[in-house]
């Protein structure tokens, strides 16, 4: 495991980094900044659209439906536990990368979904599918990096999209209701195969009820943090802002926080909590029918904007507000408990409780997600003779690894993760580099 985590590292830090920031710079500025100058635009387009009647749906998923699916993955545990992670390793400067991997992010998101829409194909029994495995074959025309992508995702939907949230969900039940682990993971495991076996459709459905019932939970707790101590939120921005660059500013300096630190964590949670750029969450929007590729790539920039910017940012200013974060102490909280504890100092028992009860919707809503991904790689990968097959042999592994993760807390499984995630961006990024003009060119013409 020793070798995985400096494969990863040497990966990520700084090649990769730098890689998912030029990408979403070269988007920004070829759309001359979209995500800023049409933002009454991509509003419109997508919060604006939910109070309209939904359009009849032949085959596919609808836009919203597509978001659903894509935020039930993207929105994940990490939104909890991974943003307070960050603080603890990258300082409070960690958060302003955080904003500025976003705000590139939601262009980059918006050209992978354009693009997952653009080259999607049938699938079976009336459905679409599409991703970054198809613009890399029919749009790249290399059949060698969309399989390079499959496989690196297959063993990702299986470690970070599952045995990590299983983890979670049966480590939080334990500690909350002293609910035995096995028990949980065969619940849970029956809950998700019941799911899964309705194939895309059924995930939409789940997902589309779960999704606005968890973020709309969470971000009244973190709200209610917030409303108390309204007035220590200049302060917490300035701690952000003065750290980002000089990290020594923040009080307990000497934790070891430094420039490259905050921004190796910042940039790292803003793509795992949001996706743009790993390409997973663009076979979601892949699977939606819509009268032009650019209008799905609006629901790509709203994306990263409710996971991030929004419901990423309420869980870092909630714990540098609270008062709950002292990185000096021998013993720091980090991690969800820091994220409960910052929520129980306004709420009390009632905000621990909301966190728990999110983190567990967050976690059991990833797994849906993910797996969806994971049948999409595998069927792209043996092609449609087999692809019935290998999606029951997958679900099985899949359900299985779910029942692993409940019993078994396996650190290292995240330096696996991490390689994944490496392996998968690397091909999706260059894809979006070489694709750019296309779907630039495609953005304009629709947005005229």
């Amino acid at each position: 495991m020793d070798c995985l985590a400096r494969v990863a590292d040497a990966l990520w830090n700084p090649w990769l980094l730098g890689l998912f920031l030029i990408t979403g710079l070269v988007y920004s500025i070829g759309s001359g900044f979209f995500q800023i100058f049409e933002f009454r635009t991509w509003w419109r387009a997508t919060v604006g659209s939910m109070l309209q009647k939904p359009e009849r749906k032949d085959g596919g998923l609808s836009s919203l439906q597509a978001l659903a699916t894509a935020l039930a993955s993207t929105m994940g545990t990490g939104s909890i536990a991974g943003v307070a992670a960050a603080l603890t390793l990258g300082g409070p400067g960690a958060v302003f990368w955080m904003w500025i991997s976003a705000f590139l992010g939601m262009m980059t998101s918006c050209g992978e979904k354009l693009l997952a829409v653009k080259y999607q194909r049938p699938g079976p029994g009336g459905s679409l599918q599409g991703g970054p495995m198809y613009y890399l074959r029919d749009g790249v025309g290399s059949s060698l990096l969309a399989g390079c992508f499959c496989l690196a995702c297959v063993p990702a939907t299986l470690a970070g999209g599952n045995l990590v949230q299983s983890s979670s969900i049966a480590a939080s039940l334990e500690a909350a209701f002293a609910l035995p682990r096995l028990p949980v993971g065969i619940v849970t495991a029956l809950l998700a195969g019941l799911v899964m076996v309705g194939g895309v459709g059924r995930i939409a459905a789940v997902s589309s009820a779960l999704v606005p019932a968890m973020a709309v939970l969470y971000l009244v707790g973190g709200g209610a943090v917030l409303l108390r101590d309204w007035e220590k939120i200049p302060e917490a921005l300035g701690l952000i802002l003065s750290c980002a660059l000089s990290p020594a500013a923040a009080v307990g300096g000497g934790a070891g926080w430094t420039v490259s630190a905050a921004l190796r964590c910042g940039v790292a949670r803003g793509v795992f909590t949001n996706e743009a750029g790993l390409g997973t969450s663009a076979m979601a929007h892949g699977a939606a029918r819509t009268d032009h590729p650019a209008r799905q790539g609006m629901w790509g920039i709203f994306e990263v904007f409710l996971s991030t910017m929004l419901v990423c940012t309420v869980t870092a200013l909630a714990i540098l507000v609270s008062g709950v974060w002292d990185p000096s102490a021998p013993n720091a909280l980090t991690g969800a408990p820091l994220t409960a504890a910052a929520f129980g100092s306004v709420l009390g028992r009632t905000g621990e409780g909301m966190v728990a009860l999110s983190l567990l919707l967050f976690a059991f809503s990833s797994i849906l997600g993910w797996s969806y991904y994971g049948q999409q790689a595998v069927s792209f990968l043996l092609g449609r003779e087999m692809g019935t097959f290998a999606r029951s042999v997958y679900r099985t592994a899949f359900l299985g690894c779910i029942l692993l993760g409940a019993v078994w807390e396996g650190t290292e499984v995240w330096q696996l993760v991490d390689l994944c995630n490496a392996l998968m961006a690397l091909p999706n990024l260059a894809a979006l580099l070489f694709l750019a003009p296309q779907a630039l060119r495609l953005l304009r013409k629709w947005h005229v």
